[in-house]
């Protein structure tokens, strides 16, 4: 068995490659069957996230060329459109991934904190399509574990610093005084739902809320003292905005150009900043296009997200260390998983020779002989054949003098005096 993780992400791959190969939440469980079915795949986890679409997989023939063709086969695409892209990492530098990973470690904003649920939602998922087994089970818990520890004893967290922010923070700097802007938050996730109190707390005058489901909507609107529309609305409510900031999972744009255009009219042509964080994109990118419109992607948003990431340098490099040791632990229990083969092997093994051994002695009770009689040859023959082997192998090595292989079985053994004779 081999750990495989495969995938792209924000710095390997542009937002027009990384919403081509994304997995929504329709299909994701279907991707989950349709990539256990394959031939030498055993396990599977999918992680897709506006930043990032992985596949972590426990493998016993498949290699890593089998999962890059799943997946352009499964979203309909040619390999060499997204092999380019893709990355890889095997065994130990697949724990210690997704270790950095749920970490906050590998994100677009070092150490942001919503990474951590999504790893999580996605390995619940694979666990309830029975996806997720026994080994991805134990990494992803230790996996959980690790990055609360990471939390807890750095400072990879302290500073505000997350897509939501960064958002936020640009709306700032293109509106000195929020207090007299209108804000339209597209979606009721946990992005959106940063990007509200965010606001919130820098004095936003109003919040309009829009998603698919107007319940979902309310709730989050009314944290902030909000108004809550439906996604059809948005159209009759656009020309409110000053701020939009949109994050959903829909497959397709909610806003187009010609919407944007009316809006505009509108407005008088007063501007708009737009932040579309969503991927697949929820915003036509011809709208860039239009003037008084200020359209920023998910991409657009590194520079402002590396204003605020030098506080969180230090603490990254510690996070690391952690990273590290825990990895080594994992490693431990793989290579312990071997071992327990092994050791239940050499138990069978001695079973079959005692019961053999105990069927003779059997037979010797039965024919007349002496309980002291049978016992001895029962206790002589047993010890005889349990050494047999260990003391042939271990004559010969010293035979040929393989000293490793007689250090190994002094260690094994705990054999004192070795070689003695005493």
């Amino acid at each position: 068995m081999s750990l495989l993780a495969l995938g792209l992400n924000h710095k390997s791959a542009p937002i027009d490659i990384r919403e081509r190969v994304s997995f929504g939440p329709d299909i994701i469980v279907a991707a989950l069957r349709s990539l256990t079915d394959q031939p030498g795949v055993e396990e599977a986890v999918i992680l897709s996230t506006c930043n990032r679409t992985e596949a972590y997989c426990v493998l016993s023939q498949a290699c890593k060329e089998d999962i890059c063709q799943w997946l352009s086969d499964f979203h309909g695409l040619e390999l060499e459109t997204i092999s380019p892209y893709l990355y890889s990492h095997e065994n130990r530098d697949t724990i210690a991934h997704l270790l950095c990973v749920a970490s906050g470690l590998d994100s677009m904003v070092l150490g942001e904190p919503q990474i951590l649920g999504q790893v999580k939602q996605a390995y619940q998922t694979a666990a309830d399509a029975a996806s997720a087994g026994k080994l991805l089970g134990k990494l992803f818990q230790h996996t959980f574990s690790v990055a609360k520890q990471v939390r807890t004893d750095t400072a990879i967290g302290h500073s505000p610093v997350s897509v939501a922010f960064a958002a936020v923070s640009l709306a700032r700097q293109i509106f000195s005084d929020l207090r007299k802007q209108t804000a339209l938050l597209i979606g009721a996730g946990e992005t959106i739902e940063l990007a509200a109190r965010h606001l919130h707390q820098h004095g936003i005058g109003r919040i309009i809320v829009a998603n698919r489901t107007l319940e979902r909507a309310h709730l989050l609107a009314n944290q902030f003292d909000g108004f809550a529309i439906a996604l059809p609305e948005i159209p009759s409510h656009l020309a409110e905005a000053d701020i939009l900031i949109s994050s959903t999972a829909s497959p397709l744009p909610i806003l187009g150009k010609g919407t944007v255009e009316s809006a505009l009219k509108r407005r008088r042509h007063q501007p708009i900043l737009m932040v579309d964080i969503a991927v697949p994109r929820d915003i036509e990118a011809e709208v860039a296009d239009l003037n008084d419109v200020y359209l920023y992607t998910i991409d657009d948003m590194q520079e402002v997200i590396d204003a605020n990431m030098r506080s969180r340098q230090e603490a990254a490099e510690q996070a690391i260390e952690i990273i590290d040791l825990h990895t080594q632990e994992f490693m431990g229990w793989l290579r312990s998983l071997d071992a327990a083969g092994m050791i239940q092997d050499y138990r069978r093994k001695a079973e079959r020779m005692r019961d053999e051994v105990l069927e003779r002695a059997i037979k010797q009770l039965n024919s007349g002989k002496s309980p002291e009689e049978v016992l001895t040859f029962l206790a002589n023959t047993l010890t005889n054949k349990l050494l047999h082997t260990p003391s042939t192998q271990i004559r010969q090595a010293g035979f040929d003098g393989e000293m490793a292989l007689l250090e190994a079985a002094n260690t094994l053994f705990q054999i004192k005096n070795s070689g003695s004779g005493k």
